[in-house]
């Protein structure tokens, strides 16, 4: 089993202790597997690479690419790649999904993985660019909905911007695993509230990931947060059904396809959860669940190793720069590295 660090009462949610003796029920549809079997199959219809070209900057110690693949029905998305300097050698690669209404942003904003060592691809996310960061790629997709992210296309689980989205992210692991100088047997996937409910989907439909890190990962017990919190995403979900009063039934059959608990349960690389539990944007008790039932799938001794932290006084930020500390000597003891040499704590 896991390490759990510093756990209290969680201010605005279910404790811990609560949630194991309670924990939520998170219903699947009966056609879960099939739904993303083929959303996947026909992405991979498309080779992945797409363009790879090297990126001038003015970083001294780490080398940058322009990198895009194809992604949901074969769609352009784009990603950097960042090395260390200089170092040919095969690498462990993280991937990284960045969060809500935040894209791939400039090369050289998030530098910590290629500064330990690892080589590191940051994911657009596509049709989300401007609220927080910049990127590269467009939606092009249309459907009934909300105007906001988290509702495009929420009537139906086919024109869902998240089915495009988890697409793209599985797709990236493809394009990380066919990128020059990457170990494609140590491919990790990263990422922090959308970006870890986007890595937990990836760790759900991915074989073969070396590694999982996710912090306040969104897309959690999905169906009770929308009841429990007014704060944005989940918020513009329930904005939306305080207008379209009759779409809940179908916004709730959606929402149940993207579901993070549900893709815990199938996941089976070793994973590393932090989770604030003073969090109103994510609430905790969905990245408890997920990590509760992380891997239940596999059963028994093939279960995957997992270890939480989490932060009593802290809300979304999490544990910050210490849990990145955490990160770090946990993936590099996992992956038996250098980076591992001191403990996880």
């Amino acid at each position: 089993m896991g390490i759990v660090v510093s756990v209290s009462r969680a201010s605005i949610d279910l404790s811990p202790d609560q949630l194991r003796r309670d924990p939520p029920t998170v219903v699947e549809p009966a056609d879960f597997d099939r739904f993303w079997q083929a959303a996947l199959a026909d992405a991979a219809a498309t080779p992945v690479l797409v363009d790879v070209r090297p990126e001038p900057t003015d970083l001294r110690l780490v080398d940058v690419w322009d990198v895009t693949f194809a992604g949901f029905a074969g769609e352009p998305v784009r990603a950097w790649y960042t090395r260390p300097a200089g170092v040919p050698a095969p690498l462990a690669t993280v991937v990284e999904y960045a969060g809500y209404g935040r894209g791939r942003g400039l090369p050289g904003e998030r530098l910590t993985w290629p500064v330990a060592g690892y080589a590191h691809l940051l994911v657009d996310n596509r049709g989300q660019a401007g609220l927080y960061a910049s990127g590269d790629t467009p939606d092009p997709h249309a459907a009934p909905g909300g105007p906001t992210i988290a509702t495009r296309g929420i009537l139906t689980p086919e024109d869902y911007h998240y089915r495009r989205l988890i697409t793209d992210a599985v797709r990236a692991v493809d394009a990380a695993r066919a990128l020059p100088g990457v170990d494609p047997t140590r491919v990790v996937a990263v990422g922090n509230s959308q970006g870890g409910g986007l890595a937990l989907a990836v760790a759900g439909l991915v074989g073969g990931l070396a590694a999982l890190l996710v912090t306040a990962p969104f897309l959690c017990d999905i169906q009770r947060a929308i009841e429990l919190t007014d704060a944005s995403p989940y918020g513009e979900i329930g904005r939306y059904l305080a207008v379209h009063r009759e779409a809940e039934e179908a916004v709730r059959r959606t929402l149940s396809y993207v579901e993070g608990v549900t893709f815990a349960r199938r996941a089976t690389a070793p994973a590393h959860f932090g989770i604030g539990l003073r969090d109103t944007v994510c609430p905790p008790s969905g990245g408890l669940a997920a990590y509760d039932q992380y891997g239940v799938s596999a059963g028994g001794a093939d279960r995957p190793a997992r270890e939480l932290h989490t932060y009593p006084f802290n809300g979304h930020e999490g544990g910050e720069a210490v849990h990145v500390r955490r990160q770090l000597r946990w993936l590099g003891a996992v992956l038996r590295s250098p980076v591992g040499a001191v403990s996880a704590g």
